[in-house]
């Protein structure tokens, strides 16, 4: 049998390759940062040709610097960056336009058009989404609407589009192969839940033909192999996974009631509702978790834009930190937030707000407020963002929530973890591997190909790494000075007449 199984993970900021043996535990990592393109205000871009060498980059590295032939993979899973839209050429494989990523709010405007002539109760029924520019459909329909004769190439078949997932399958395979999974079309404002299928009545809504999208498959299942010309063998590709729904699986929330947060670029809370696709009375998205051995299971879903990207712009935008890591040593040198609140909506307000409109504020500031108030404002940011969502959750889903999974590169911050705890009153467990995004999409990749023959061998392998147990402390002002904050900064961008 072939050693080892190899995650791609195709984020926001950076890109990974990641090798995985039979204990499920990390033998090697390569991973470089993606260029983020800003074009206008709320836009925000990535190079599709930039994705693809930068991936190939990692994989041909993390090989080399492992000592391992190509031979000696089992199988490869591929993990995106959902939402983020491609549309190319099907006989030049060129992309007609940058990648439009989940982030850009260029497609506000039209949302709200879509809201008021009435589609948000359609939309929310057959996709288990609401009506927002964070999802591909109304991406797709920008490039048709503004690349010169993308309309026209799209009715005659000759374009693809494809989410992050896809774009790579379609370059490993030399456009053999043009597919995309049940969690990654559940993201796309396209794909009816409960049917499994694209919806005609959504595509007609968007004016989008179906001969640009991809197959569908289960998130664990063979989608071919790479082409010999680009690592020298075939490799079989068994597995494809939005990010979030990766890291559930990696997370073993496998029974309904389960729940995880990723501390990514965003914060990304995903509760596993088994069989039942729960419609959200409260803002929150209804998605399918993943399909495995043919079985459905659904999950809740609240999406936080801003999360890790919050230390992100203190240390690249403002100077405000030189690395990462100062901001816990920050937000330790003082005992409180000394009064301040920072609401990072920098691309608007996720869930459970959608405010598209909303914007990033620091509130609360006074002659003696110091950097040290201003980090662990930051980080209780991440915690009272991801609350909400807790709250929520519970509250849609009619079920008291024991325990918080988590995970992503945030959460090897013990203060921030610590404040999750407190302010959320929750058990919070962080396993020993946080890349649970490439972990999970690993072990389903090796269940496909056989590597791992079922669940319960891939659950013997999940290990503990720490527990985070909350502090009984009086949170109630901070919970209201929050909720005052948001309010705040919701609605702030003017909208054009």
């Amino acid at each position: 049998m072939s050693k080892y199984v190899l995650a791609i993970d195709a984020g926001t900021t950076s890109q990974r390759a990641i090798l995985f043996n039979k204990k499920g535990k990390i033998l090697n990592i390569a991973q470089e940062k993606l260029k983020q393109f800003y074009p206008n205000p709320g836009w925000v871009e990535h190079d599709p040709i930039e994705i693809w060498e930068i991936q190939k980059l990692t994989i041909d590295s993390v090989l080399q610097k492992s000592g391992i032939d190509i031979s000696e993979l089992a199988v490869i899973g591929i993990t995106n960056q959902r939402e983020t839209t491609v549309v190319w050429d099907r006989g030049t494989g060129k992309a007609l336009h940058k990648a439009i990523v989940w982030q850009d709010r260029r497609t506000s405007e039209y949302c709200d058009k879509l809201k008021a002539d009435g589609h948000v109760e359609i939309v929310q029924d057959k996709t288990g989404l609401l009506i927002d520019s964070y999802f591909s459909a109304t991406k797709i329909r920008w490039i048709l609407d503004h690349v010169d004769g993308a309309q026209k190439s799209a009715e005659n078949g000759k374009l693809a589009f494809g989410t992050v997932d896809s774009w790579l399958l379609w370059k490993l395979t030399k456009g053999e192969v043009h597919a995309t999974d049940v969690t990654n079309a559940s993201r796309t404002m396209l794909f009816n839940i409960h049917e499994l299928d694209w919806d005609n009545d959504l595509l007609n809504l968007f004016n989008i033909p179906k001969s640009m999208l991809p197959d569908v498959r289960q998130s664990s299942d063979y989608y071919g192999n790479t082409d010999p010309d680009i690592f020298s063998k075939a490799i079989p590709i068994g597995a494809i996974a939005g990010d979030q729904h990766s890291a559930l699986f990696g997370q073993m929330c496998v029974n309904p009631g389960m729940v995880k947060n990723t501390y990514g670029t965003g914060c990304f809370l995903m509760m596993n509702t088994g069989s039942q696709a729960i419609k959200s009375k409260n803002k929150l998205l209804t998605t399918i978790a993943w399909k495995i051995n043919n079985e459905v299971s659904y999950a809740l879903e609240g999406s936080i834009f801003i999360g890790g990207a919050l230390v992100q712009w203190l240390r690249d935008n403002v100077d405000f930190i030189e690395s990462a890591e100062e901001i816990e040593t920050l937000a330790k040198s003082v005992e409180n937030n000394g009064g301040v609140y920072f609401v990072p909506g920098f691309v608007g307000l996720g869930a459970p707000h959608w405010d598209q409109f909303g914007t990033g504020l620091i509130i609360g500031l006074t002659r003696g407020t110091k950097k040290g108030h201003i980090a662990r404002a930051a980080l209780e940011a991440l915690a009272l963002q991801s609350l909400d969502v807790i709250e929520t959750m519970s509250l849609d889903s009619n079920i008291k929530i024991k325990e918080l999974r988590v995970d992503g590169g945030a959460s090897a911050n013990d203060l921030l973890i610590q404040i999750q705890s407190d302010i959320a009153g929750l058990k919070i467990v962080r396993p020993k591997i946080i890349e649970t995004t490439a972990q999970g999409v690993a072990f389903l990749a090796g269940l496909s190909a056989g590597y791992w023959k079922n669940i319960e061998e891939i659950q013997s392998l999940w290990e503990v790494d720490k527990k985070f147990i909350p502090s009984k402390i009086d949170l109630h002002s901070i919970k209201k000075n929050w909720q005052k904050a948001v309010q705040r900064a919701k609605n702030w961008v003017e909208k054009e007449n």
